[in-house]
């Protein structure tokens, strides 16, 4: 019935004006219209939300450190460093004389390893390069120089020298030969006739520093390429004939956790120098090491403000040392006696007698001598030749200390 529908639908609506939400009456006139498609228009408030966030993230926030102009982020002063004096030492001599052939550092977890190693990076002097070369030529030395530099002054063409920061490499342990060595386009070599290489981390690492960490764990044929060439300090691809050499004389610097395992003694004893370190024990230095880190964590800029003195003098020693070693001699008695430690000590190979004497000199240099003394021996010796002696398991002492021991009988200090 008509009058009967009328009031069914009137009670209905009056329930729902009492049910009413609010904000409901944002719906109200509601239409459903068929899709359009056209421009994309952006909220509004989402645009605001986006442009604060990105204010936000540009911005630097309110009393926060200020980075270095051309660093990403701030790196832990060398000189600041409490304790690991014999990795610091390693570390030091391979700078001074990048021919002693690289270090290897093991030791437990957070001992200050990799970021000693960016320390040294960070604190070493700037170099100069030719101008907008891949390969960080030296345009006063051909033995780093690459083929295409030198070609272009033996042509006398005046080269555009700039500087840079010695670099450091980080190589990752998912690295691909490729990416390590580099690549050949041959598709453009066959197609234009040209040589067309893409350099790879061994080119970015030359004069520099390439550092891998947990180098136990690196593939063994990676190994042997970073060996091989920082041994011979040059690289060479071949790729179906065609065949491309580069410079490439870096200090090569692993480091490990040997609970991870140990590397193959054929790949360990290429490197010069091994430091041993472990997590320092003393309280006193350890509340010292977590203070400095504190500061630093704070307000990098103002720590290394405060390490500036002491970062410029040690920097600025490490030149002098470089220059002086050139005029620093070892004397054939003392060059027979390191010969007659390796020799009772059983090594294999003379590696072990050219690094020491090598290390020895960069020793005397950086402490502003010419000449070595047995206490420079005593100091360096441990370090180049206790990875090279053949493992007894057995054996209740450390190998660096019987090296010393040995030295102490041939040199008479017992």
């Amino acid at each position: 019935m008509p009058g009967t529908s009328r009031g069914a639908a009137q009670a209905r609506s009056s329930r729902n004006q009492k049910l009413q939400l609010p904000g409901m009456n944002l719906c109200s006139g509601l239409r459903i219209v068929p899709f359009q498609a056209g421009p994309i228009r952006p909220h509004r408030a989402a645009m605001k939300i986006v442009t604060l966030a990105s204010a936000t993230m540009e911005a630097p926030a309110k009393g926060a450190a200020k980075l270095d102009k051309g660093s990403a982020r701030p790196i832990f002063p060398f000189t600041a460093i409490v304790g690991q004096e014999e990795m610091k030492l390693a570390l030091i001599l391979n700078v001074i004389d990048p021919k002693i052939g690289g270090v290897m550092i093991m030791g437990d977890r957070g001992t200050g390893k990799s970021t000693t190693i960016r320390a040294l990076a960070d604190l070493l002097p700037e170099m100069k390069v030719v101008d907008k070369d891949p390969f960080n030529s030296d345009p006063d030395d051909p033995e780093v120089m690459s083929e295409e530099i030198r070609l272009r002054m033996k042509a006398g063409e005046v080269l555009k020298i700039g500087t840079m920061k010695i670099p450091m490499v980080d190589l990752p342990l998912g690295a691909t030969e490729d990416r390590v060595c580099g690549t050949i386009d041959i598709e453009k070599a066959l197609t234009e006739g040209k040589k067309a290489f893409e350099p790879g981390l061994l080119a970015k690492a030359n004069r520099g520093i390439l550092y891998v960490d947990e180098v136990n764990l690196l593939d063994d044929h990676l190994v042997d390429v970073l060996l091989d060439s920082a041994a011979s300090g040059w690289n060479t691809v071949e790729r179906e004939g065609i065949s491309i050499s580069h410079p490439a004389r870096f200090i090569l610097v692993g480091s490990g956790n040997p609970e991870e395992g140990e590397l193959r003694p054929q790949l360990l004893d290429r490197f010069g120098m091994h430091a041993q370190i472990g997590t320092v024990k003393e309280p006193k230095l350890r509340v010292q090491i977590v203070s400095q880190r504190s500061q630093f964590d704070e307000n990098p800029a103002d720590f290394r403000d405060k390490c500036q003195a002491t970062q410029r003098a040690l920097e600025d020693k490490i030149v002098e040392a470089r220059t002086r070693l050139k005029q620093t001699e070892v004397s054939y008695d003392f060059r027979v006696k390191i010969s007659q430690i390796c020799s009772e000590l059983d090594v294999d190979g003379i590696r072990g007698d050219i690094v020491t004497t090598r290390a020895a000199k960069a020793l005397a240099a950086f402490e502003g001598r010419t000449e070595v003394t047995a206490e420079d021996i005593y100091r360096v010796i441990p370090l180049c030749l206790r990875h090279r002696l053949r493992k007894d398991p057995l054996a209740d002492i450390d190998s660096g200390e019987k090296v010393r021991d040995i030295f102490k009988v041939v040199f008479g200090m017992e």
